[in-house]
């Protein structure tokens, strides 16, 4: 890839935690290469790479990431970026095909106003490839680039409740949540609690709220989509996290997608996320957020919008977006009054863990 493909920053929870103690790094180092395994066992294409490119002469070098999504059947879309977490057009997007457990794509692309043929090919973990072309004043420029698989962790992940939270799921049992929809004294919670302090939705059991009721609150949940490569757009991990059972924030593993308003992190056909900050399925994710809710005056009448501001995997995504009514699924219209935390069951077998929140004064 010619000059001026940029500088990628990759911050890693291991070089954010390095002046801390050894035992906490070595704590996170591990996560990372635990993750890292199960991935590979899912499936060891699919995910974040990461590497450089250089030209066959030496003159010019860069870094290069690419996302590697599974498509079910052998076959694999492979967006290759400049940089991870940005909303940029990709330099390259090719679908590739696996035979005898090697992962080849090629094709052409124009970037930096050069004319590229793009060869490469995963195979036993190395990611490696080849480039070149011309300008169109006849430039030629020739090389090759090498990637490594990456694992990218949330900075929140497995986050402490701090003094005071309200601790709606801690993985032994759900005593805070009920069944939406069940008859008085039925409403036990059908899900699965998973061993490693895991809840799993069961499809078809019903969606599940809070028993307790809240207004202004930070939330922090944990959460993982199935790994669905057969399945496309909202059939493919989806679920959803309401606030006050109105204002949804989508589940879906659209890892390498658009990031659009109804896919992960967005605020359901109101607001699409700054930027796609989806991890691959099968790969725990944190959603931060801080919800305000609609204020109104003493005559009963709005004077402003429910709002948030969230962070997916410690990344700001949205930042004080007003949501002005309740999003489709909503349980009901009463907004000036509290309302539960609500898991929706959309028939995928997705997974939610460490849900506490900490209640904020109105003001």
């Amino acid at each position: 890839m010619p000059c001026g493909s940029g500088i990628l920053v990759l911050v890693f929870v291991s070089v954010i935690l390095s002046s801390c103690t050894g035992v906490k790094k070595e704590r996170i180092v591990s996560k990372e290469i635990s993750v890292a395994k199960e991935e590979q066992a899912v499936d060891p294409y699919m995910g974040d790479w990461q590497g450089r490119w250089r030209t066959n002469d030496a003159s010019e070098s860069g870094s290069l990431v690419a996302q590697v999504i599974a498509l079910g059947k052998g076959s694999y879309q492979v967006k290759l970026l400049e940089e991870f977490d940005q909303r940029i057009p990709p330099i390259a997007v090719f679908e590739g095909q696996l035979k005898d457990g090697k992962l080849t794509f090629s094709g052409n692309t124009n970037y930096q106003n050069f004319d590229l043929e793009i060869q490469a090919a995963i195979d036993t973990g190395k990611f490696t490839g080849t480039f070149k072309g011309k300008d169109a004043g006849g430039q030629q420029v020739s090389g090759t680039f090498e990637l490594e698989k990456t694992v990218r962790l949330s900075t929140s992940l497995e986050a402490i409740p701090p003094r005071g939270a309200i601790v709606l799921f801690d993985g032994k049992n759900f005593d805070q949540w009920e069944r939406i929809g069940g008859e008085a004294g039925k409403k036990e919670v059908r899900w699965k609690l998973l061993p490693g302090g895991a809840m799993e939705v069961v499809p078809g059991s019903g969606s599940i709220v809070t028993k307790k009721k809240f207004k202004d609150f930070r939330l922090h949940i944990e959460f993982r989509t199935p790994f669905m490569p057969d399945a496309r757009g909202q059939g493919r991990g989806n679920s959803g996290v309401y606030l006050q059972n109105r204002y949804e924030i989508q589940v879906l593993d659209s890892y390498g997608l658009e990031g659009r308003d109804n896919e992960c992190g967005g605020i359901y056909t109101v607001a699409a996320p700054l930027v796609n900050m989806c991890s691959p399925p099968m790969q725990w994710q944190t959603y931060d957020v801080t919800f305000r809710v609609p204020r109104f005056d003493e005559k009963g009448s709005k004077t402003s919008d429910a709002s948030l501001t969230m962070l997916h995997n410690g990344v700001t995504i949205h930042n004080r977006v007003k949501i002005p009514n309740p999003t489709g699924g909503a349980l009901d219209n009463k907004l000036s009054e509290p309302g539960g935390i609500y898991l929706q069951d959309h028939g995928n077998l997705v997974q939610f863990r460490n849900i506490w929140l900490v209640e904020q004064n109105e003001g």
